[in-house]
């Protein structure tokens, strides 16, 4: 009997109808939850143990380290991703990330650890990580079949949600209990085992982009493929949107900076509150992302309505005092994160043309986080000079021109503004090439 089937409503979810997707996106939950504890672990051990003059500036250094790798590796990410097995590229970032934690684990164990050992460790980790997250997405279609892909997406980014849950949960309270040592062998531990997952996964063999792709991407490169320059050129409304997101970038990534700096100068709480304030984040970010494709509206207008909501729920705790208010804010900025993330990038998946998006996704994940380092050491020196409630205020402030940016964004091939990714009918689902540069849903998950 064939009924279940037919029946998309009891469908089970995708992680479990696709075995290889779903091992995969489980090795993405353990990397990025080993980088996050890692971070946040760190940063609380600068702030609460490490460092007694200074705190801002440490922390907000370690982080800027921490984010510098996807921006200064973005060519190398692409050309890597493009030219090489993209589980071999997965395997060999969380391999690579599990050695290097062992080894801060062994000299953590062996005596003091300095300073420069925790920074070095960090960009060694997230340099792995610039690597694992756009070959993920990159490899995506050679997962999932089409009308999968938004609901691949929908879990893909989760991951970053689960992640906050889950590693920046244990960060703060593994290292208050285990100091760093025991934080690097459980992040070590996640590595190697994300890594013997990817092993046991087989990839689809990915088309060739056919004459349809060639029209879209316009002039390339004698290699066949274009400059990731190029990339972004070919695509200008495409290329707003992100700038209006790494715009927004300098004010929300600020967040991981104040959290450590507001639980222990305002609430003076130790590591638990910082892991509930993280996990809090995390946990909006989760339910944002399995509920974004309900969310209506169309992208542009929708993102600029969430950073709005996000400059709001931001800016509470400049104003009111109290660890549960914080976590409640820090919900809803969570959720608006998540509706955002699966919106554009779903969005992002229909109008990059195939032979793009392996150089696509390395640039966006760089020109995303060209902001993180300033907005680290920013908002770290501002940290030692006033109070968090002030850098809340700062950072809800920030927010708003962003908002109005791509509320006012319009597709400059068509002067109008984005279509809604509304739902297909049959036609296009039994023919999802139909409408190759529409961002359409699959009647689930996006």
């Amino acid at each position: 009997m064939t009924a279940v089937t037919t029946d998309e409503g009891r469908r089970p979810p995708l992680v479990l109808r696709n075995r290889a997707f779903g091992t995969v996106w489980l090795a993405q939950v353990l990397t990025q939850a080993a980088v996050r504890m890692f971070q946040v672990g760190v940063s609380w051990w600068l702030i609460a143990y490490a460092v007694a003059d200074g705190r801002g500036l440490a922390s907000g250094l370690f982080m800027a380290v921490s984010t510098l790798p996807a921006v200064a590796l973005a060519p190398v990410v692409a050309r890597t991703v493009a030219r090489f097995a993209h589980r071999s590229v997965l395997r060999a970032a969380a391999g690579g990330a599990g050695v290097a934690a062992a080894a801060l684990a062994g000299w953590a164990y062996a005596g003091g650890l300095p300073l420069a050992a925790a920074y070095a460790a960090t960009l060694a980790l997230a340099a792995c990580q610039a690597f694992f997250d756009p070959c993920l997405t990159t490899s995506v279609p050679e997962l999932v079949d089409d009308e999968d892909i938004e609901a691949a997406t929908g879990f893909e980014m989760s991951t970053q949600s689960l992640a906050s849950l889950g590693g920046a949960l244990m960060g703060a309270l593994i290292v208050d209990g285990a100091g760093v040592a025991g934080l690097a062998v459980g992040c070590a531990s996640a590595y190697l085992v994300a890594a013997g997952l990817i092993t046991t996964v087989r990839f689809r063999t990915p088309a060739a982009p056919g004459a349809d792709d060639s029209a879209e991407t316009g002039v390339e490169e004698a290699g066949g493929r274009r400059s990731l320059r190029g990339i972004l050129a070919g695509l200008p409304f495409v290329r707003r949107i992100l700038l209006c997101f790494t715009a927004a970038n300098l004010f929300t990534t600020a967040v991981f900076v104040i959290i450590p700096l507001y639980t222990k100068s305002v609430l003076a709480d130790g590591g638990s509150t910082v892991a509930l304030l993280e996990a809090s984040l995390g946990v909006g970010t989760l339910i944002g992302s399995f509920t974004g494709a309900r969310v209506p509206g169309r992208p542009t207008a929708l993102g600029a309505w969430l950073l709005a909501l996000m400059a709001l729920a931001l800016a509470a705790p400049g104003l009111f005092t109290g660890r549960f208010v914080f976590a409640g804010c820090l919900v809803v900025a969570g959720w608006c994160v998540g509706v955002i993330g699966v919106r554009f990038v779903a969005l992002f998946q229909r109008l990059v043309p195939t032979a793009d998006k392996p150089g696509f996704f390395a640039v966006m994940q760089a020109v995303l986080g060209a902001t993180f380092p300033l907005a680290s050491l920013l908002f770290g020196l501002l940290g030692d000079r006033l109070s968090p409630q002030t850098l809340c205020l700062i950072q809800a402030a920030g927010l708003l021109p962003a908002a109005c940016a791509l509320a006012l964004l319009r597709d400059p091939g068509t002067g109008q503004h984005d279509p809604d990714t509304g739902q297909r009918d049959d036609a296009d689902v039994q023919d999802p090439q139909a409408h190759p540069t529409e961002p359409v849903a699959t009647g689930g998950q996006r």
